[in-house]
């Protein structure tokens, strides 16, 4: 185990009702908020109604940046940024999934500083100042309510990218599964394929001495797998819906990475695709991460045994760790097919015509991945095996 350390500042709020919260916590930071929101299920749903109800009780000034979209682009974080500075924006409140939570992340430290937002994604400039952020979060999936990561397209020029800093960690976070219960069958399976894969990152790593943490990994996983398919054919159950919130809050707010350094190359790789074919991250996921683990398979062979062992069941008697490793990435593959995950790039009509230009952008900032460092030539062979 690495030494390291730990702190999460944002107030997870969870729990069924727990939106009237919204009234203790918005006057904390003052009455000026940019409600940011994506394209419109929100209002289809009530919700918006109700946080605009709550927000006029405590006399908020409430600014409204609709139409984030799934892969939240620059251009939106630029309006974002622009009603702040001229409405003298005191929070921004984001009330979506994870698309709309990374961009208002970007709004609020992109309106404290006089450059270009994207400055921090290209890694030419730091945080070092935001507006206070506070989420009501409808999907469970990127863990984004309790992290200070974010990942934006910058659709001129077809680059999707990961960024992170403390300044992006929201000051609180409502999380009511009843909010969740509108999620149409499609982005409930990407969502768990979301959760599955930041886990799986995690899981992926070369440092020692980690029993606890992969066990709390293993943990997550195995809830997610007896949780999913349940849910699946019944969305509007409060207690499944309850369970996969808080498992993709667990996945991916430090509490289970505490020591290690997890891989994080299947993300960068998928990143590429959904920047060029602007297809549902979720999606990209399942397609390519059980393509990494086959094409990494061989770099640690007795990792991918530990997880088919203690997380798929995977009988090991009379097997080598490569055998056993790869019943166990054909169990995740099976999975995820069964609850309705695409398995191959044709699925969303993507052939192998932009593969170079995909795996360019996998290496912007040099070769990369954790468990095992990839450089372009690898990218390009696991694309090849995903099509």
């Amino acid at each position: 185990m690495r030494a390291f350390e730990f702190h999460n500042g944002t107030r997870l709020i969870f729990g069924q009702g727990k939106l009237s919260s919204l009234k203790s916590e918005v006057p904390k930071y003052g009455t000026n908020v940019l409600l940011v929101y994506g394209g419109g299920s929100i209002k289809r749903s009530g919700l918006y109604d109700q946080v605009i109800t709550l927000l006029k009780e405590i006399g908020a000034v409430v600014t409204e940046l609709s139409g984030v979209e799934p892969n939240p682009r620059l251009s939106t974080v630029h309006k974002g940024v622009a009603l702040c500075r001229e409405h003298q924006v005191d929070l921004v409140l984001a009330v979506g999934g994870g698309s709309v939570l990374d961009c208002a992340k970007a709004i609020a430290v992109g309106a404290k500083y006089e450059g270009d937002m994207w400055d921090f994604v290209e890694r030419k400039a730091i945080p070092q100042d935001a507006l206070p952020l506070g989420t009501v979060l409808t999907m469970a999936a990127t863990g984004s309510e309790m992290n200070g990561n974010s990942v934006i397209t910058n659709e001129a020029t077809q680059e999707k990218m990961g960024w992170a800093s403390p300044w992006a960690y929201p000051a609180f976070s409502i999380l009511d599964p009843v909010h969740t219960y509108t999620l149409p069958k499609d982005q409930t399976v990407y969502g768990v394929v979301d959760i599955m894969s930041h886990v799986l990152e995690h899981y992926f790593h070369q440092d020692t001495n980690t029993p606890v943490q992969d066990g709390f990994c293993e943990t997550l996983l195995r809830t997610v797998i007896d949780t999913a398919p349940k849910l699946i054919d019944d969305l509007e159950n409060y207690e499944l819906r309850e369970t996969i919130l808080y498992c993709g809050t667990m996945a991916l707010n430090g509490m289970v990475s505490m020591g290690l350094a997890g891989d994080w190359a299947t993300h960068n790789i998928e990143h590429a695709v959904s920047a060029v074919y602007d297809i549902p991250h979720g999606g990209g996921l399942a397609i390519i991460f059980p393509n990494w683990m086959k094409y990494n398979l061989k770099a640690d062979p007795a990792r991918f045994k530990s997880l088919a062992v203690n997380v798929f069941g995977i009988d090991a008697a009379g097997k080598s760790d490569e055998q056993v490793g790869l019943e166990g990435i054909e169990a995740l593959r099976s999975f995820w097919s069964s609850i309705g995950a695409p398995s191959r790039l044709a699925d969303y009509d993507i052939d192998d015509s932009q593969i170079e230009v995909m795996a360019e952008k996998t290496v912007r900032f040099g070769p990369f991945g954790n468990f095992r460092k990839l450089q372009r030539e690898d990218v390009i062979e696991i694309y090849k095996m995903s099509l």
